[in-house]
């Protein structure tokens, strides 16, 4: 498994119109599409919306992005996204360490 760390700063006054837009359209997207997203934090000091989606491996990436991105679905989004993000910033990461077990 490896991941994207998605850091987008969104433009100012639209967190509350971003995350709803989120929340309702692309998750539920991705999901269909077969990519995970897990964690998504607010940085709001920086208007940050921070999210992690996840793929089988590097190479499937290109591929997964290619079907979310030329889905009908997709297309239906049009530039809505777009006109809430001011910045994105992608990172692939890999796994290193499991979860520290809680006692």
């Amino acid at each position: 498994m490896i991941s994207q760390l998605r850091i987008y700063t969104i433009n100012k006054g639209m967190m509350d119109s971003w995350i709803k837009v989120f929340e309702e359209r692309i998750r539920p997207l991705h999901e269909l599409k077969g990519i995970p997203i897990g964690p998504t934090w607010v940085n709001a000091a920086r208007t940050e919306f921070i999210w992690v989606r996840s793929f089988d491996s590097e190479e499937a990436i290109a591929g997964k992005e290619a079907e979310y991105y030329s889905s009908p679905e997709r297309a239906e989004l049009g530039d809505l996204p777009g006109t809430h993000i001011a910045k994105t910033e992608v990172r692939v990461v890999h796994p290193v360490l499991t979860a520290a077990p809680v006692s």
